[in-house]
């Protein structure tokens, strides 16, 4: 089922919010799926706005050949240090690539500025989840997934 950011936002505000923050302190790490079956990661700059989650990237990139072949993504926030910092952040999901200049124009409005010849994508959110860290170390994971 085909959810948009605002789609999870909506049903799980909290961790949303979680996410949103670490997605906008640094950079993100894509995972995708190679046609041979073999995974590929690579740092990416995610950008959230008005319930939407989008990616730019060069037209020639592998990881979007791979997300136009179908593969899913799983996409992870940059982790402040060994101890997991304040928390991590992932979700999985598709993603789909849109020529719709109103999409790239909103996109464009959230601080990236993306070279010209770039193409774009809006990811589903079809699993969100975050770990952070008690006090005495213990992790406390929270998950949702989209039914």
């Amino acid at each position: 089922m085909k959810q948009s950011w605002q789609d999870f936002a909506l049903v799980e505000p909290e961790l949303s919010a979680f996410g949103e923050a670490h997605f906008k302190s640094g950079p993100a790490y894509l995972a995708t799926v190679r046609a041979d079956g073999m995974p590929r990661v690579h740092p990416v700059t995610p950008i959230i706005g008005e319930g939407h989650l989008f990616l730019f990237m060069e037209p020639n990139s592998p990881k979007g050949h791979d997300l136009q072949r179908g593969s899913g993504y799983a996409l992870h926030c940059w982790v402040r240090n060994n101890d997991g910092g304040e928390g991590e952040f992932w979700l999985v999901g598709h993603a789909f690539f849109t020529e719709n200049p109103a999409m790239r124009e909103l996109a464009t409005t959230y601080g990236y500025q993306p070279h010209d010849h770039y193409i774009l994508f809006e990811l589903t959110v079809e699993g969100a989840f975050s770990t952070t860290y008690a006090d005495t170390g213990k992790p406390i994971r929270k998950k949702w997934q989209s039914q």
